[in-house]
């Protein structure tokens, strides 16, 4: 026997509706639904110092940081996702307090089971936020991040960095050493070993 997905599909208002209702948080792609996982100590540690870091850079000024209970909203592809962190400096964002359309910057925290996702059809579906200037995945098992940054033509173009050289998100002018991006992080071991 073959599913019908027409009869399996959820709306986004249902899916909102649910949300607030439910106790696991769920990713919403064009009519599927999908649970999320918890994380792990490295994960939620990195997001956090994160979080404080440009938390403390932009007190006082127009722009909002969220941390992983914020939806972003890719309307394009009918599409609520969960980031990590969140920044956006957009006024139209304070009209919905459930998810946020405009944001300048997110970020993801790898981790084995969302890598591959992260890296590949999530950042794919991100890239649809004309608003998204700077898309950063930092890793759980090296102190390593990721920048992948919107240039002028309109492509992404990535910048690895480690201990040698601060994070410099330039959506929100900031600049925070990998120290303080790992403080009190307990790195987790490598899927390969």
């Amino acid at each position: 026997m073959i599913a019908n997905p027409a009869l399996d599909y959820v709306t986004p208002e249902d899916y909102l509706e649910g949300e607030v209702q439910s106790p696991v948080k769920h990713e919403y792609r064009d009519g599927e639904v999908y649970a999320m996982a918890g994380a792990s100590d490295a994960h939620v540690t990195i997001a956090g110092n994160l979080f404080v870091a440009l938390r403390n850079h932009l007190r006082g000024k127009n722009c909002r940081v969220y941390i992983s209970d914020m939806k972003a909203r890719v309307e394009s592809k009918n599409i609520y996702y969960y980031p990590d962190v969140m920044v956006t400096c957009d006024p139209r964002d304070r009209e919905t307090p459930t998810h946020k359309r405009y944001p300048c910057l997110i970020v993801e925290v790898l981790s084995d089971s969302t890598e591959a996702f992260d890296r590949g059809d999530k950042f794919v579906d991100y890239q649809q936020l004309e608003t998204l200037e700077e898309y950063v995945l930092v890793s759980t098992t090296r102190q390593r991040a990721d920048v992948f940054r919107r240039n002028e033509q309109d492509l992404w173009v990535l910048q690895s960095y480690t201990l040698a050289q601060p994070l410099d998100p330039k959506a929100v002018d900031c600049t925070i050493s990998l120290e303080v991006l790992y403080e009190d992080v307990d790195l987790l071991p490598t899927a390969r070993g």
